[in-house]
């Protein structure tokens, strides 16, 4: 508990331990099923993240029975299992509630060595940070309640919030990575705080070199960041060092809460150019080396 790490680890016997997680939302799309599958996604990233193997899940869902029709529910549930069968996890049942705003996710257990666990806190002098997904869901989000995003934009960050992170989970697994986080809530650069917390290190981003999608610039531009962004920048702004050339738009953009983000991966530098090629061959195509670990015990991030 008090690392901070993405899920929680109980050691059955030497070989064998269970990751466990919990997450669900309010809807963030208006389509139903595509609801289902994000939110599915989201709770399976967790596992990913730890260095582990999803294996069985249960639905948590809140209802509003009397405004909504029970197909929608139907829709949600199936968006979810049709996810969850492509991540080849058993659904074991769950639990419902009556709410007054629909909500879905999912609790998930896994399995990991407990010799292969990856934690946040492992961080070591040298290793380049990679990030398999590129930021700006929270924006985009924001212009889709707002009534502002096309059909094209909505069905592509749609497509890449659906996305598991198992492809990503699977080609680390060949490489000397010391630790690991998902990239959700908190945004990359509060995400990368709890990781730099405690550690005796700093993290120093190249922001040239973070993948943003273009139409999460254009909306920051009109002013839909979501207020989630300026709650993740006050709170970790004490621990940022930006470089005066650096666009506010992009330094808010990195405090971003993300839907279903990608993996934030600290390998060794002498395998990352590979790592990244790996996982653009696996179809993690927006994979990008953002930044690099630097013995400094300020325990700051560095955004050049």
């Amino acid at each position: 508990m008090e690392k901070a790490d993405d899920a929680g680890v109980y050691k059955i016997s030497e070989e064998l331990a269970i990751i466990q997680t919990v997450d669900y939302f309010t809807p963030i799309v208006d389509d139903a099923y595509s609801f289902g599958q994000i939110a599915a996604a989201n709770a399976l990233s967790d596992i990913y993240a730890m260095g582990g193997v999803p294996k069985t899940a249960m639905n948590l869902v809140g209802f509003p029975l009397k405004q909504m029709e029970i197909s929608i529910l139907r829709q949600v549930i199936q968006g979810g299992l049709d996810k969850l069968k492509e991540a080849d996890v058993v659904l074991l049942g769950g639990h419902s509630v009556e709410d007054s705003e629909m909500k879905y996710g999912l609790s998930v257990t896994g399995f990991v060595h407990p010799e292969k666990v990856l934690t946040k806190k492992n961080l070591k002098s040298g290793d380049l940070l990679v990030l398999t997904k590129p930021l700006g869901t929270g924006v985009i989000n924001t212009a889709i309640k707002g009534g502002m995003a096309s059909e094209a934009i909505i069905k592509n960050v749609t497509r890449m919030m659906a996305e598991l992170n198992r492809a990503a989970a699977e080609v680390m697994k060949q490489f000397s990575v010391h630790a690991c986080t998902d990239i959700t809530g908190y945004g990359l650069l509060g995400h990368l705080a709890e990781m730099v917390e405690d550690s005796g290190m700093a993290l120093r981003l190249e922001s040239r070199k973070i993948p943003i999608l273009p139409e999460a610039m254009d909306y920051a531009g009109m002013g839909m960041m979501p207020a989630g962004a300026f709650k993740n920048k006050e709170f970790r702004l004490h621990m940022i060092e930006f470089s005066s050339e650096i666009d506010p738009l992009i330094q808010d953009i990195l405090f971003d809460p993300q839907t279903s983000g990608g993996l934030l991966i600290c390998v060794k530098r002498e395998q990352a150019d590979d790592l990244v090629n790996k996982l653009i061959e696996e179809g993690v195509r927006e994979s990008k080396i953002v930044g690099e670990v630097i013995s400094n015990p300020a325990e700051k991030i560095f955004v050049g």
